[in-house]
């Protein structure tokens, strides 16, 4: 793996993390990050796909992403952002699921950053999990490849725009 795609495996026994050079300004990652309307083109690894999203980006506001496999199973996934800084930091959980209601089951909180870095833009997702059992099915369920890919797609569509 290069330096600028490199996948970080954190000591904490309840983290994972994705550490990458993207060659895209910060601004446009973060607009993309913003906006529902982009998600079909890069939140899922391909094949899967985003059928719905529903963004209220604040501190607060609310998230509902609708994934859906290759085989048209749906994945519905409800969230809370807990911090937003424009063009730097989001952080979001699924801990709840609207208006501050816990969801039946928690299972991160991710952040996700953004800095220049010469002409570029270091991106770095960390995703902390409630248990180390968490962590590891996370991982298991394809973390460092599936972030990766969408890492890439994130990539490729700011580069676009």
């Amino acid at each position: 793996m290069t330096a600028a795609a490199k996948t970080t495996q954190n000591t904490n026994e309840r983290e994972l993390v994705l550490d990458r050079l993207l060659d895209a300004p910060r601004e446009k990652l973060f607009q993309i990050w913003t906006d529902p309307s982009t998600y079909s083109q890069w939140f899922c690894p391909k094949p899967w796909t985003v059928t719905k999203a529903e963004l209220d980006v604040r501190p607060g506001g609310k998230s509902f992403i609708v994934m859906q496999g290759p085989e048209g199973q749906e994945f519905p996934n409800h969230g809370i952002f807990l911090e937003v800084v424009k063009n730097e930091k989001i952080v979001f959980t699924d801990a709840f699921v609207d208006a501050w209601t816990p969801s039946p089951r928690a299972f991160m909180v991710a952040t996700v950053t953004f800095a220049d870095e010469g002409g570029k833009t270091r991106y770095r997702a960390v995703a902390r999990h409630w248990s180390a059992e968490a962590r590891a099915e996370h991982e298991k369920m394809g973390f460092h490849e599936g972030w990766g890919i969408v890492a890439t797609q994130l990539e490729a569509l700011a580069k676009s725009i």
